[in-house]
Order: C-alpha cells, then structure tokens, then sequence
C-alpha cells in the first residue's frame, strides 16, 4: 500500500490475519479456500471502531467489505455506520447475511450485495433483473440509501432516491473475478457515489478487474468506458444468467 501513496493504520490483535487462497484454473474455474480468521475480543472490537473514527473526519468515504471477524456480533457494522455519520462521512457497506440486515436500520450510504447476497436479504429468490430490482428497492426501504447491486455477467443494477440505472459492458474474456466487486465499489466511490455517471465507472472497472490475471486491479489504462452502457430502463423481464436461489 504505501508504494501506491496509501497510508494503512493496524490495529493490532492477538489472533492470527486471515488468508484466503483463491485457485484460478486455465479455463476461469475458481476455488477458493478461505481460511477462519482471528477471534476479536470486546477489547479489540473496541479498538477498530476507535481508529475508524479518529479517521472518519478526514475521509469521504469509508468502505466497509467482508464478513465479520468471530467474536463481534452482527450489529458491529451497524454502530460503525452510526459512528462514521456522526462524524459527517458517508459509509459503503459490502457485506452478507445478518450483518447486513442489521446495518440497514443505520441508513449505510450504499451496500453493494451481489445477487446471492440480495436474494438472501429478502429471503426470496431473484430469477430476473425486475426481480433484483424490486428486492434493491426493499432493501432502500428498510433503510439502505442507495443499493448498488452486482449481478454478475447479466450487468449491475443501481437504486436511489434519484431512481434506478442499469448497465452492462461488453467483455471479451473473462480471466479472473477475483477481487472484481472490490475494483467495481472503488470505481463507483471514487466517482462520487451516486447517479448513472458512478454506475457507469463501476461497470467499467469491474469490467476490466474481470479480464486480468488473478487478483490485479485494474489502473485507468485498463479501463475501457466505451464499452460501458448504462440506462435508466431496466430491462425488467431479462432472465438472470445465474438466478439467485
């Protein structure tokens, strides 16, 4: 990190960093093998919440990506999100499960579920894009600001107070995905984070994230906009590639 300019702050714990192994094969097949992490004390907890916020004032954003470490409870997310608009930063929360849902009642300023995750949120399956859109809008519903929603090959879908925008980009070959939501938020984020000019970045870095070799990020010489199209009509009845049981 700090050979890209970027200052990183530890917070240092007794347990072990997690590792995850992703396998790429020849013909794009994945495996991951994703390692259980460390156990977080009360302490500990503690501690991360407090250099998140000694840090918040000087940030736009703070992205908030993975599951939660053992040891801290599905509403740890939450009070990070009550914290960080305290002190006036907006919050991206890309995370899963009950972590997410109890997040919602925070008002997180965007959460990036992919179609899995969404369908999982609802406790309903999404078998079309109009399907992911309406499972987006509860989600805004219960709280959510905007949802930025990945729907794999099929395109990405986003819902906010302005309305709902859905893009795709043409791809020709698909390499690896490994860390392709991660380059996708960041597009969106340092794009402003809202409306289809976002979206339209997203779509363009998770494009080119997806045609590198294992976990490169892309850099703006990867990036291809033309190949971008983002429009206001979503394409309600298109089936998913991939339905989200």
């Amino acid at each position: 990190l700090g050979e890209h300019g970027i200052e990183a702050a530890g917070v240092p714990v007794t347990g072990s960093t997690r590792i995850n192994i992703t396998l790429v094969e020849p013909d794009s097949t994945l495996t991951k093998i994703n390692a259980a992490g460390p156990e977080l004390s009360a302490t500990e907890a503690e501690d991360v919440l407090e250099a998140v916020r000694t840090r918040a004032a000087a940030a736009d954003w703070i992205a908030c990506c993975g599951s939660l470490p053992r040891g801290l409870p599905p509403q740890w997310y939450a009070e990070l999100v009550a914290r960080s608009h305290r002190a006036g930063t907006r919050i991206a929360l890309d995370t899963s499960g009950p972590a997410l849902t109890a997040a919602l009642r925070e008002g997180p300023d965007v959460i990036k579920p992919n179609a899995q995750e969404l369908a999982e949120a609802v406790g309903r399956p999404l078998a079309t894009v109009g399907d992911a859109l309406k499972a987006a809008e509860e989600l805004r519903a219960r709280g959510a600001r905007s949802v930025l929603a990945s729907l794999g090959a099929d395109g990405q879908l986003l819902v906010e107070a302005s309305g709902a925008y859905f893009a795709t980009a043409r791809v020709e070959t698909v390499r690896s995905n490994v860390g392709a939501g991660d380059a996708s938020l960041a597009g969106f984020l340092t794009a402003g984070g809202q409306g289809p000019g976002a979206l339209a970045s997203a779509v363009a870095h998770g494009a080119a994230a997806v045609q590198l070799a294992g976990s490169l990020m892309p850099t703006p010489a990867d990036l291809d906009r033309s190949a971008v199209v983002v429009s206001a009509d979503v394409p309600l009845d298109r089936p998913l590639t991939e339905p989200a049981p």
